[in-house]
């Protein structure tokens, strides 16, 4: 038995606590490994150490950090076989679903190898008799990262290589249930190049957490988890004086117009709804059927997903892996539960579900219902699990304002031939993420990646543009030099250094 270790300053250390957290794999309901959980003197020592690599890491050339990047790319790249197969050991998900994480946290390391363009300032030359004037962008600090089990990978990357380009020191918090994932990241920045103390993992659970947001020497703190506990990290981190970007959680609605492509639009909701066995921010859990088409989309979907191929995740012909905990699975089912016992028409019922050699694994089946409203607990909630809930609405005023009506805004999406309608719906929805005919509108990385209301709190969306002004702020100079002698002329080609 295994004991994951943190990072701390370049090297592998259990840390000052004795209590560990068992790491289960969700297929099996087997224990792997077992990870310690820091205390706030681990992190002390971390915040140590990124405060004593910090300025000779801010002084380094945007070009020479991006360049380290590149070599982080390269090496993730080389080893995304290894990566996928430790996701799907401690997650659950399927082997390509785990690749298809890396790949979308690979397009942010890439992007954040353009930080040369990306920290350019603006300058304005003569803004008053031999004054010229400009704006550059610098780094916060020490930047801490809380991330949450579903994505072990792409999530963190989509913090930490911003973090490090634009010059701060990054300690990472990942979710206790996957670490592993986060310690081979840190060991492959380190090959990469990056100096010891720059980039660091620390474990814990809410005792952490609570340490990182009140830990004088954090600057800023990103988060992705559930609604309730981002409020928390915002209120707490920003009482703190730390700026802080946390992601909470969703209830993406998909539109469903009578004149879409109805086979394409039920392959989309299918992948959608169960793709990682829901457990995704951005998975679609209400499907908003205008009317007449709901009795067609039912039907399409119902035969769909009774055929969805439930098992371990590195058997290739499985589409959908368990749940991660026991407990979690226990939630789902006590929330389909619900919508049985509150009158929503179960479809097909996903409880009870069985997989062969995998019988203690946390396996819920596919579960679609129909007669779906909004005073069932089953659309209140954030199930986080393969369920999808089908609303049915007369017209499309009616399915906008269902989708405006919810406390989420995370992702959205409208299924339609008619340009009109589509147009209208991503002006006037109030989600920050549409999809129009994709159900899963989750931007490039050259973009930026945010919801509204319950599902964001602060001012910034992540990675992208949005990324690189969350990790810096914004300096203002304005210069004016005095007449005097001038030096002669060199030839030289000057040179990074």
């Amino acid at each position: 038995m295994n004991i994951v270790p943190h990072v701390i300053n370049g090297q592998h250390t259990p840390g000052q606590n004795k209590n560990h957290s068992d790491i289960i794999n969700p297929a099996t309901g087997e224990r792997l490994n077992k990870v310690v959980l820091g205390t706030a003197d681990d992190l002390d020592v971390a915040v140590a150490a990124a405060q004593a690599a910090f300025p000779a890491w801010a002084d380094t050339p945007p070009l020479t950090r991006a360049r380290i990047l590149f070599r982080a790319r390269d090496l993730l790249e080389k080893h995304i076989e290894k990566f996928a197969a430790v996701i799907t050991a401690e997650h659950g998900k399927t082997l390509s679903d785990a690749k298809g994480e890396i790949m979308r946290g690979l397009e942010v390391v890439e992007f954040a190898t353009g930080v040369p363009e990306l920290l350019k300032g603006e300058y304005t030359g003569q803004v008053s008799r031999g004054i010229d004037a400009w704006t550059m962008r610098q780094p916060l600090g020490i930047a801490a990262g809380i991330t949450p089990f579903n994505f072990p990978v792409m999530v963190p990357l989509w913090m930490a290589p911003l973090a490090l380009a634009t010059g701060n020191c990054f300690i990472l918090k990942p979710s206790e249930r996957d670490p592993s994932a986060s310690v081979f990241l840190a060991d492959l920045f380190k090959e990469a190049g990056l100096p010891d103390g720059v980039f660091q993992v620390v474990h814990g659970d809410k005792d952490m957490v609570n340490a990182i947001l009140k830990h004088p020497g954090i600057a800023a703190v990103s988060f992705v988890g559930s609604t309730p506990v981002a409020k928390y990290i915002y209120a707490t981190g920003t009482a703190h004086g730390k700026r802080v970007q946390a992601l909470g959680g969703a209830k993406n609605h998909a539109v469903v117009m009578p004149d879409c492509d109805l086979e394409k639009t039920v392959d989309a909701l299918i992948g959608a709804a169960y793709g990682s066995a829901g457990e995704r921010c951005m998975a679609v859990s209400v499907a908003v059927a205008v009317e007449p088409v709901a009795d067609r989309l039912v039907e399409e979907l119902s035969k769909k997903v009774k055929t969805i191929v439930i098992g371990e995740g590195t058997n290739t012909r499985t589409e959908m892996g368990p749940l991660i905990t026991a407990q979690h699975k226990a939630r789902v089912e006590t929330l389909i539960n619900s919508g049985v016992d509150q009158g929503a028409t179960l479809v097909v019922d996903g409880r009870n579900v069985s997989v062969k050699g995998f019988e203690k694994g946390f396996f819920t089946g596919g579960t679609l219902f129909d007669h779906v409203t909004p005073e069932m607990d089953i659309y209140k909630e954030e199930i986080f699990g393969p369920v999808l809930c089908v609303v049915r609405v007369p017209d499309f005023e009616a399915a906008l304002k269902l989708t405006n009506d919810s406390p989420f805004g995370n992702g959205t999406a409208i299924f339609t031939r008619d340009g009109d309608a589509a147009r209208t719906f991503t002006q006037r929805v109030n989600v920050g993420m549409v999809g129009v005919n994709v159900p899963l509108p989750v931007p490039m990385a050259f973009h930026s990646f945010g919801g509204w209301k319950d599902s964001l709190f602060g001012d910034h969306h992540m990675h992208g543009p949005e990324g690189v002004r969350f990790f810096t702020r914004l300096k203002a100079v304005t210069q004016r030099w005095p007449a005097g002698v001038r030096s002669g002329a060199e030839f030289v080609m000057p040179t990074l250094g």
